[in-house]
């Protein structure tokens, strides 16, 4: 990997903070957020919306996390947030609690020197496309060497719309450490625009986009600071280790992991006092106000047996939000 911060995200083991959905006045029609992160005063933990200090903390603690990557906008008080988040999170896990922000806007020396001193140790600038090849003797060229004077490392990362070798400038001359492309993929938030200006899904695939991958990679994928991640790497490798890091800290003896890193479990509504007389042990199982979650593989061998007249497995994730992906009957 060509940055801390890659390393730990492939890892499973990078929380994921995202501060306000405010850009700068920028309205790029690939941005990727959905109704409920874009144009919001809003912080999330992962899938935690953060009432309070203690939400942060405590979802990094729920993945046993390795470091954050943060996701800043605008206004100003976006950056006071992520500067009380970087020190919080120092303050609570450490130096080697790794961090790194990806933003679209350059900030200026004040900024960056805030950014330093709070704890940040990488910053990823994300251009406009529109400024694409012609970003030498402008702001962008200029906030790279003002990010690493005042101690940060810094970087690009972009979306994998095209191939541009001014990047490989960058590098080359020693202002960028490292040049993130991330492959161009379709969302919920963006879909629509992305078709109108002439985009199309590849073909078998559920979001990543037909046809930038293969020059971004003939142009720019033999750089030795060029790192292509792949939207199948995202899922299989960085999303499903994340959640299986939340599954085993969050597991109860009765619940099973999967390969994708979800819960599994038996559900019913049999009464409490019916375990108790079949004699199951009291980690097999837990009561709720309304059922019992209980070993799916016994709920199963109970209802065969006709112990219980019925119930049901369910497959979940381990976030915070707890979203079922699957339900399967048992009678």
């Amino acid at each position: 990997m060509i940055s801390k911060g890659c390393e730990q995200c492939a890892k499973g083991g990078k929380m994921v903070l995202f501060v306000y959905g405010y850009c700068d006045q920028r309205d790029c029609f690939y941005c990727p957020l959905g109704e409920n992160r874009k144009n919001v005063t809003d912080v999330y933990a992962n899938e935690r919306l953060v009432e309070d200090d203690e939400d942060v903390i405590t979802e990094a603690k729920r993945m046993d996390a390795l470091g954050t990557s943060i996701t800043g906008g605008e206004p100003q008080e976006a950056l006071d947030r992520t500067c009380h988040y970087l020190e919080l999170l120092k303050d609570e896990f450490g130096e080697d609690h790794h961090t790194h922000l990806y933003t679209g806007i350059t900030g200026g020396r004040e900024n960056m020197r805030r950014l330093s001193e709070a704890g940040l140790d990488e910053i990823r600038f994300h251009p406009p496309y529109e400024q694409w090849g012609d970003l030498h003797g402008t702001e962008w060229e200029e906030i790279l060497y003002v990010a690493r004077e005042e101690g940060l490392t810094p970087a690009f990362e972009i979306p994998g719309i095209r191939a541009e070798e001014e990047f490989l400038e960058f590098l080359d001359e020693g202002a960028a450490d490292f040049c993130n492309v991330n492959e161009f993929e379709m969302s919920d938030g963006n879909y629509r625009r992305m078709q109108e200006q002439g985009f199309e899904l590849k073909e078998d695939h559920m979001s990543a986009v037909e046809g930038s991958r293969e020059e971004i990679l003939e142009v720019m994928g033999d750089h030795e600071k060029v790192y292509f991640c792949t939207s199948v790497f995202k899922d299989a490798a960085q999303h499903r280790r994340r959640l299986k890091r939340m599954a085993r800290n969050i597991r109860r003896e009765f619940d099973d992991i999967t390969d994708d890193g979800t819960l599994v479990y038996g559900k019913t509504r049999a009464e409490p006092e019916e375990f108790e007389a079949l004699g199951v042990p009291e980690e097999f199982y837990t009561v709720k106000t309304n059922h019992v979650e209980v070993a799916w593989w016994l709920l199963e061998e109970m209802i065969e047996e006709g112990d219980l007249e019925d119930g049901e497995i369910v497959e979940q994730y381990p976030t915070y939000d707890g979203q079922v992906v699957e339900r399967t009957p048992l009678a």
